[in-house]
């Protein structure tokens, strides 16, 4: 009897705190639908560019949302190409460069070097070689590195890449931003703390 008491209260508990979080997260301040159908699985996409100032300063919370996510949410890192520092074609090289420091499995590094290249030393990027040249800078190897810049794998990641954007441009009114299960687009407001945007996120990888 006091098990079954103990597991009512319990249940009760979750049903409190499932109900306080659909209160506190408001679609049209805290999030918008932007799809009718949700991803099949739960996946967080953020769109960015290596030519904005926010999303450099961004990375250190993006980190934090990733390590926050369920262990069945994949995030996923878009680069935009239609900031106007650069040309198309240039910010496409980026995006080239960022999937080749994926397969490279060291991603999060070679961004890191990409951002504070053109963030912090003020480069200009002109050509594929002041990619390559960064990232042989920062430990990758340059045979490697050409081998996976003409691959068609790496060709088809900028492809995909190039679709979501195309897919979700009506939504993408700046970076960063980022949309959940391809149907909530996330709105941080002033008021929220570190750990609000963080519990907005995984709430929304939930939601259907």
């Amino acid at each position: 009897m006091k098990r079954w008491f103990t597991a009512l209260i319990l249940g009760f508990m979750v049903s409190l705190q499932a109900c306080a979080q659909v209160e506190l997260w408001q679609e049209g301040k805290h999030y918008e639908v932007i799809s009718e159908q949700a991803s099949t699985k739960p996946v967080m996409t953020e769109y960015f560019s290596f030519w904005c100032p926010a999303c450099m300063k961004f990375e250190p919370l993006v980190d934090k949302f990733k390590a926050a996510l369920p262990e069945d949410t994949k995030f996923v890192k878009v680069h935009v190409n239609f900031m106007g520092f650069a040309s198309r074609d240039i910010q496409d090289l980026a995006t080239k460069a960022m999937v080749v420091g994926r397969a490279m499995k060291d991603e999060e590094k070679y961004n890191a070097a990409i951002f504070n290249y053109v963030q912090t030393q003020r480069g200009t990027i002109t050509e594929l070689n002041d990619l390559r040249n960064l990232f042989i800078v920062n430990g990758a190897d340059a045979e490697k590195f050409d081998k996976l810049a003409d691959s068609f794998s790496i060709n088809s990641l900028v492809k995909k890449n190039n679709k979501s954007i195309e897919d979700f441009r009506q939504h993408l009114t700046g970076v960063p931003s980022f949309i959940i299960n391809e149907k909530f687009k996330v709105t941080f407001t002033n008021d929220m703390s570190v750990d609000d945007m963080i519990n907005l996120v995984v709430w929304l990888t939930k939601q259907k």
